[in-house]
C-alpha cells in the first residue's frame, strides 16, 4: 500500500515535470531559440508552444525590444595631438534572435567594444574644434559603421549619441578666453556697425535738405524772373501806351512819364547810402512848373514836325526857351 502511493506521488511529480519542460510560455518582446540535441532548429514566438520530450530543448531566451548600451569613457587623441574624454551611448534592436544568438558570444560586450574601437578612429581623424562642434556629424559617422559591423550579427543599431566630451583644462581656459575675445569683437563691430549706419543716416538726411534747398532756391529764383519779366512787360506795354499817346498828340501822357522818372530819380537819390546831402525843391510848385514846361517843349517839338511835313516849307521860328525854374535849396546834413 505504500509503496503503490510513493509510485502514484511520483508519477504526478514526473508528469508535472514532463509538462513543464515540454509547454513553453514565450512572453511578449522575448524570442526563444529552439535545440535538438544541440543544434538549433527553430525561433518560439511569443506565446505558447510544445516542444519535443527528451529532444528538444530552450537554447537561447533573446530580448527583442530596443536596449540601451554604455560606451564606456575613454581618452582620444585627436588629429591636433589634443587628449580629450569621450563616452556615449548606443540604442540597438535585435531583428533576428538566431543570428544574434549563435553568431557572436556575449553580444552587449562586443558592441560596446564596437563603439569604442570605432569611436577612437572618428573622433582621431578630427580636429578638437571640429570634434566639439560636429557631434552630429560624428554621431551619423559612427552610425553607419556601427549598423554595418552589427548587420551580420543581426542586430540593427539605430542611434548612437555622445553624452559627454571633456578637453583638458588649459584648454577649456584657452576657449573660453576665446570667446570672451570673440564676445568683444562682435561688441566693437556691432558698435562700428551702428555708428556706421547713423553716419549715413546723417548724411542722407543733410543731402536731402541740401537738395530741398536747392530746390528752393530754384523755385525761388524761377519765380523771381518771372515776375520781372512780367514787371517788363508791364513796363514795356506803359512805354508803348505813353508812345502812343505821345504820338496822338496827348501832352498830359508825356507829362505823366518824366513826372515818374523824375520822382524815381530823386527816391534813389535820397535812399543812396553814401549821399550825405539830399537836395530838395524850396516850392513844390517848382516841380510842378518844370513837368509843364518839358510839356511845352514836347509839344512845340510836335509842331515842328507837323509844319516841315509839306515839301518846301518854310522853317518855323525857334520858340523861347521855357521858365528856368528856381534853384532848389541845399539844406546842410
Amino acid at each position: 500500500m505504500d509503496f503503490s502511493v510513493l509510485f502514484f506521488v511520483a508519477l504526478v511529480v514526473l508528469a508535472f515535470v514532463l509538462l513543464f519542460s515540454v509547454v513553453k510560455i514565450v512572453p511578449q518582446g522575448r524570442e526563444f531559440t529552439v535545440e535538438r540535441f544541440g543544434k538549433y532548429t527553430r525561433t518560439l514566438s511569443p506565446g505558447i508552444s510544445i516542444l519535443t520530450p527528451f529532444v528538444e530543448r530552450i537554447g537561447r531566451r533573446m530580448n527583442m525590444m530596443e536596449q540601451v548600451l554604455d560606451v564606456p569613457t575613454q581618452e582620444v587623441i585627436t588629429k591636433d595631438n589634443a587628449v580629450v574624454k569621450v563616452d556615449g551611448i548606443v540604442f540597438i534592436q535585435v531583428m533576428d534572435a538566431a543570428r544574434a544568438a549563435y553568431r557572436v558570444d556575449n553580444l552587449p560586450y562586443a558592441i560596446a567594444q564596437l563603439c569604442m574601437t570605432n569611436l577612437r578612429t572618428v573622433v582621431g581623424s578630427m580636429e578638437l574644434d571640429e570634434v566639439l562642434s560636429q557631434r552630429d556629424s560624428i554621431n551619423t559617422r559612427l552610425l553607419q559603421v556601427i549598423d554595418s559591423a552589427t548587420e551580420p550579427w543581426g542586430v540593427k543599431a539605430n542611434r548612437i549619441e555622445i553624452k559627454d566630451l571633456s578637453p583638458p583644462s588649459d584648454i577649456t581656459n584657452a576657449m573660453a578666453r576665446q570667446m570672451k575675445a570673440e564676445r568683444e569683437r562682435r561688441a566693437v563691430v556691432t558698435e562700428a556697425d551702428g555708428e556706421k549706419q547713423a553716419a549715413i543716416t546723417r548724411a542722407e538726411g543733410a543731402k536731402q535738405s541740401a537738395i530741398l534747398e536747392a530746390e528752393g532756391r530754384r523755385e525761388a529764383a524761377f519765380r523771381d524772373a518771372e515776375a520781372r519779366e512780367r514787371e517788363a512787360e508791364a513796363e514795356a506795354r506803359a512805354t508803348e501806351m505813353v508812345s502812343n499817346a505821345i504820338a496822338a498828340g496827348d501832352v498830359n501822357a508825356i507829362n505823366y512819364f518824366v513826372a515818374q522818372k523824375y520822382v524815381e530819380a530823386f527816391a534813389e537819390l535820397a535812399r543812396s547810402p553814401q549821399q550825405k546831402t539830399v537836395i530838395v525843391p524850396s516850392e513844390m510848385g517848382a516841380l510842378v512848373g518844370t513837368i509843364a514846361g518839358i510839356g511845352q517843349l514836347v509839344g512845340l517839338a510836335q509842331d515842328q514836325q507837323q509844319q516841315a511835313r509839306p515839301a518846301a516849307a518854310p522853317a518855323a521860328p525857334r520858340p523861347p526857351a521855357p521858365p528856368r525854374p528856381p534853384r532848389p535849396s541845399v539844406p546842410r546834413t
